[in-house]
C-alpha cells in the first residue's frame, strides 16, 4: 500500500530525513522533540487564539447594531471557554484518539481527561524523525476547536437566544466538529512508516517482508477516511487540507446557513436598514484575524522549517490579493470602493487559502487570492438577495464558499507543474518520498471531502438546530429582538451611552 499523506517536505528535509531512516539509529532511538518546533508551536497557538478572541470577537461585533454588541462579544467568549473544556474532557480523544474499528470514522476514549498525554508524550509532525511534544499539538489543536463554532454565529447574528446558543454549540462540536477533524487530520506517523518501509527494503525473507508490511498496514489503518483515501471511489488517494478548509471552513460555513434558514430572518430584514454599528471594530477585528492566521496556516506544519515559511508566505500574498480584487471588483460594480469590501476581501483570501497554504506556491496562491473574491462577492450579494436568505455576516458566502473554492483549489495547486510541492508518498524511501501526482484522482478527493463536509455537517447542523428549537426554543420573543440581546440575554450594553 502507497500511503500519501496530506503535508509537504521540502528538500532539505527530504533528504535529512531519508538519511535518518537508513540509519540504524533511526529505528532504534525515539525523535525528541525540537525546541524551536516546540515554541513556534506554542506561539501559533496563542496567535490562533487571537484571531478567536479578540479578533472574531470584533470583526463581527463591529458588523451587528449597537444593542447587540455585548451579544456577540459574549456568545464569542463563551464558546471559546465552552470547547476549551470540553476538547480537555473528551473532544482532543474523538478527534485524534485510537477509535479502534471505527477508527477510519471517531476517534475513542482512550485519551479523555488528557490520558496518557504528559510531558514526555509526543505527536509526530509531518517530517520522519521529528515530534512535538503532545501537550502542545493538543493546546494548538484545542485552539482549531474554538474558533469553529464561533464562525458560525455571525449567520444568525442578533436573533438566537444565547441559550440556544450554548446548547447548540455544545452538541455541535461533539457530533460534528470531532468527527470531521478525524476524517481529515487523523493521519498516519510517518516516524512507523518510514521505519517499517526501511525494514521492508531491506527484508531478505517473505516473513521479514510479511511483518514489515504489517506494520505499514497497521499504521495506515488509524487515518480518517477522508485523509486516507478509504473510499473505493478515492482510489487510496487522501483529500489535501492544510489546515482547515474543510474542517474549520466548509463546515462552519455550511453550519451557518442552515441557521440561517431555520432561525429565520431577523425583524425589519429586507424592510429597514441593518448597517454595522462600527466599521473601525470590524476593521481592527479583520486585522487581527490576518495576523493571527499566520499562526493558523503556518502553524499547522507543525515545525519551523521551509514549510512553515511557504505557508506564511502563502497566507501573506493570496489574502493581499484578495482584498485587492475584492475592492477593486466593488468599485467597478457599484461605483465605490468598501472598507467592508476591503476586510471581507482580505477574510475571504485567508479562507481560500487555508488548506492549500503549504501546498501551493506563492503565485497560485496569489492567483488564488484574485479569483476568490469575485466569487464570494456574487453569493454575499447576487446568490443571497435572489434567494432572502439572512445570512447576517455572510459566514455561508465567505466561510463555506471561499472553504469550497480554496479545497478544490489546492487538488490543482499542489501539482509540481503549477509551483506547489507536489505528493507525499511516505513509503517511496529510494525516490525522496515523492508520491505521484494525479489531478483527476486528487480532484475526486478533494471533491469527496468537500461533499462529505456539506452533507454531514449541513444535515448534521440542521437536526441539531430542530432538536434545540424542541427543548428550549432558538428564539426570543419579538419585543425582546427589538430590544436587542445585551439586554434580554446578559441585562447589560456593550455602550453606556
Amino acid at each position: 500500500m502507497s500511503l500519501r499523506l496530506p503535508r509537504g517536505l521540502n528538500k532539505a528535509a527530504i533528504l535529512v530525513s531519508a538519511v535518518l531512516a537508513a540509519s540504524p539509529a533511526f529505528a532504534g532511538n525515539a525523535p525528541v522533540p525540537n525546541p524551536g518546533d516546540t515554541a513556534w508551536l506554542l506561539i501559533s497557538s496563542a496567535l490562533v487564539l487571537m484571531m478567536s478572541i479578540p479578533g472574531l470577537a470584533l470583526f463581527y461585533g463591529g458588523l451587528v447594531r449597537t444593542k447587540n454588541m455585548a451579544s456577540i462579544l459574549t456568545q464569542t467568549f463563551a464558546i471559546v471557554a465552552l470547547v476549551g473544556v470540553l476538547w480537555t474532557l473528551y473532544g482532543y480523544s474523538l478527534a485524534f484518539g485510537d477509535g479502534g474499528s471505527l477508527n477510519a470514522y471517531i476517534g475513542g476514549l482512550g485519551k479523555a481527561f488528557l490520558k496518557g498525554v504528559g510531558v514526555d508524550a509526543t505527536a509526530p509532525t509531518f517530517t520522519p524523525g521529528h515530534v512535538v511534544p503532545e501537550l502542545a499539538y493538543f493546546v494548538f489543536q484545542m485552539t482549531f476547536a474554538m474558533i469553529t463554532p464561533a464562525l458560525i454565529i455571525g449567520a444568525f447574528a442578533e436573533r438566537m437566544k444565547f441559550s440556544a446558543v450554548f446548547a447548540f454549540i455544545t452538541a455541535w462540536v461533539t457530533l460534528i466538529y470531532f468527527p470531521i477533524a478525524h476524517w481529515v487530520w487523523a493521519v498516519a506517523d510517518p516516524n512507523v512508516i518510514v521505519d517499517a518501509a526501511t525494514e521492508l527494503a531491506a527484508a531478505t525473507t517473505d516473513a521479514a517482508k510479511q511483518a514489515a508490511q504489517a506494520k505499514i498496514d497497521a499504521a495506515t489503518a488509524s487515518v480518517g477516511w477522508i485523509a486516507g483515501g478509504l473510499a473505493p471511489w478515492m482510489k487510496g488517494v487522501g483529500a489535501l487540507d492544510f489546515a482547515g478548509g474543510t474542517v474549520v471552513h466548509i463546515n462552519a460555513g455550511i453550519a451557518g446557513l442552515a441557521g440561517a434558514l431555520i432561525v429565520g430572518k431577523r425583524i425589519g430584514y429586507g424592510k429597514e436598514a441593518l448597517p454595522p454599528h462600527s466599521l473601525t471594530l470590524s476593521m481592527v477585528g479583520a486585522s487581527l484575524l490576518w495576523v493571527g492566521w499566520f499562526g493558523f496556516n503556518a502553524g499547522s506544519n507543525l515545525e519551523a522549517n521551509g514549510t512553515t515559511a511557504l505557508a506564511f508566505v502563502n497566507t501573506m500574498v493570496a489574502t493581499a490579493g484578495a482584498a485587492l480584487s475584492w475592492l477593486v471588483t466593488e468599485w467597478a460594480v457599484k461605483g465605490k470602493p468598501s472598507l467592508l469590501g476591503l476586510i471581507s476581501g482580505a477574510v475571504a483570501g485567508l479562507v481560500a487559502v487555508t488548506p492549500a497554504s503549504g501546498f501551493a506556491g506563492p503565485i497560485g496562491s496569489l492567483v488564488l487570492g484574485f479569483v476568490v473574491s469575485p466569487i464570494c462577492l456574487f453569493f454575499v450579494s447576487k446568490v443571497k438577495n435572489t434567494f432572502g436568505y439572512d445570512d447576517a455576516l455572510d459566514v455561508f458566502g465567505v466561510h463555506c464558499i471561499g472553504g469550497v473554492t480554496g479545497a478544490l483549489a489546492t487538488g490543482i495547486l499542489v501539482s509540481p507543474d503549477l509551483g506547489g510541492v507536489g505528493i507525499t508518498d511516505y513509503t517511496a524511501i529510494g525516490e525522496n518520498y515523492a508520491g505521484k501526482y494525479e489531478m483527476l484522482a486528487q480532484m475526486i478527493a478533494q471533491a469527496t471531502a468537500v461533499g462529505a463536509t456539506l452533507l454531514y455537517s449541513g444535515i448534521g447542523s440542521a437536526i441539531l438546530y430542530k432538536v434545540v428549537d424542541l427543548v428550549i426554543g432558538l428564539r426570543p420573543a419579538p419585543d425582546q429582538e427589538r430590544e436587542g440581546l445585551d439586554i434580554s440575554d446578559h441585562g447589560e450594553r456593550a455602550y453606556n451611552s
